[in-house]
């Protein structure tokens, strides 16, 4: 059963975080590390998006990155479908594994050494962009560091506390780091700033997080400015066709 979704189109790019950067007193558990204050507004964020419960009861996901890239995600069983609308690739896979079988515009791919690089392909952007959806919800993730920074105007014109996120040990770059807006008013992360080195004194680029919308018992939005992310819905059910057969999905039969 499908929950919600939303529509709209564009395209963009982006590289997926992680280094050390912490700073005074740190509490660690079985979550990243965080000082005290970035942990109250980590939890805070949570709660303002629905809460972990019903993240974690929140099985199917799907949307569409930046007109690049369609995926369908099983969040409880690893389980992936992704399509890619330049080179007509269709990977069928289990992130937690990195096994699965490739296509290529409805045929199957048979040299192993291109459908390992497909699978890794597929395991690294869906790293990537999920994360440009689901990014608020893991910023207590194992392996993340948060330290409060400060308190700042976000480009909306509100004012936002902001979190310095860097990484240990996850992810795929381990040399970048994010800086965090969290609104004050509704506790929603409403803008972000990419930085490709932890010392870069100016952000590789900064992008809103806006368009928050109840998908089930959580909250998502797809609007990153000049790049969107589309298609978004939370299903209940999914059938096993999706992640098993290449045939192309019908979406209005989920």
């Amino acid at each position: 059963m499908k929950v919600t979704c939303n529509d709209s189109m564009a395209g963009a790019k982006w590289l997926l975080a992680l280094l050390v950067l912490c700073s005074g007193l740190l509490v660690a558990g079985e979550q990243g590390q965080a000082d005290e204050k970035s942990a109250e507004l980590a939890k805070k964020v949570m709660v303002a998006m629905g809460g972990h419960e019903n993240y974690d009861k929140t099985r199917f996901l799907t949307w569409n990155f930046f007109g690049s890239r369609t995926h369908y995600w099983d969040k409880w069983t690893g389980r992936a479908r992704i399509e890619d609308h330049k080179e007509g690739f269709l990977v069928l896979m289990n992130i937690h594994d990195k096994k699965g079988k490739v296509w290529q515009n409805g045929e199957p791919v048979t040299d192993e050494k291109l459908v390992a690089d497909k699978l890794q392909w597929g395991y690294e952007v869906w790293i990537n962009d999920s994360y440009w959806l689901v990014m608020p919800y893991k910023l207590r993730d194992p392996g993340v560091t948060l330290s409060y920074a400060r308190e700042d105007t976000m480009e909306n014109g509100r004012p936002a506390h902001v979190l310095t996120m860097t990484f240990d040990s996850v992810g795929v770059t381990p040399e970048n780091k994010y800086e965090v807006f969290i609104d004050k008013e509704n506790s929603l992360v409403r803008q972000w700033a990419f930085f490709s080195k932890a010392d870069d004194e100016n952000p590789r680029f900064t992008t809103p997080w806006e368009g928050w919308q109840d998908y089930g018992k959580i909250k998502l939005c797809g609007d990153r400015g000049k790049a969107q992310l589309t298609n978004i819905a939370v299903f209940d059910t999914l059938p096993d066709t999706v992640f098993q057969d290449p045939a192309a999905v019908s979406t209005s039969q989920l």
